[in-house]
């Protein structure tokens, strides 16, 4: 059984940090790109950020660039993304999802697997 389950979301104040887990499951975590995708109530689901686990490159959307890092731990199967000087357009639901493709910009429906989500507030 495919699982993606995510940590760490939460209440920050504006300009704080937060790090974000995916635990992955059931799938040969090697051969993926894990990546995240983030909604806001009433807004499209947008592209956040995604690493190609086999040589690590990564993506990021245009309004996360330099605040957000992605990294992976290969053993544990697990990618993170620190997400620093968080701002109030930030605030979403994160969901963690994986392709066996880079799919960088595809839609949704291009990732074959999604974790549940975890929920980002930024407010002081």
């Amino acid at each position: 059984e495919v699982q993606l389950v995510e940590s760490g979301g939460g209440l920050v104040q504006p300009g704080g940090s937060l790090r974000l887990s995916c635990v992955t499951s059931g799938f040969n975590f090697d051969d993926y790109a894990i990546g995240w995708f983030r909604q806001a109530p009433g807004k499209e689901r947008e592209p956040v950020s995604l690493i190609s686990i086999s040589d690590t490159h990564t993506y990021y959307a245009d309004s996360v660039k330099r605040r957000f890092t992605m990294s992976s731990d290969n053993a544990a199967n697990t990618v993170y993304r620190q997400m620093n000087n968080l701002t109030p357009e930030d605030p979403a639901t994160y969901s963690c999802v994986a392709s066996y493709h880079d799919h960088w910009l595809w839609p949704p429906h291009a990732y074959e697997y999604w974790g549940q989500g975890t929920q980002v507030t930024v407010s002081s």
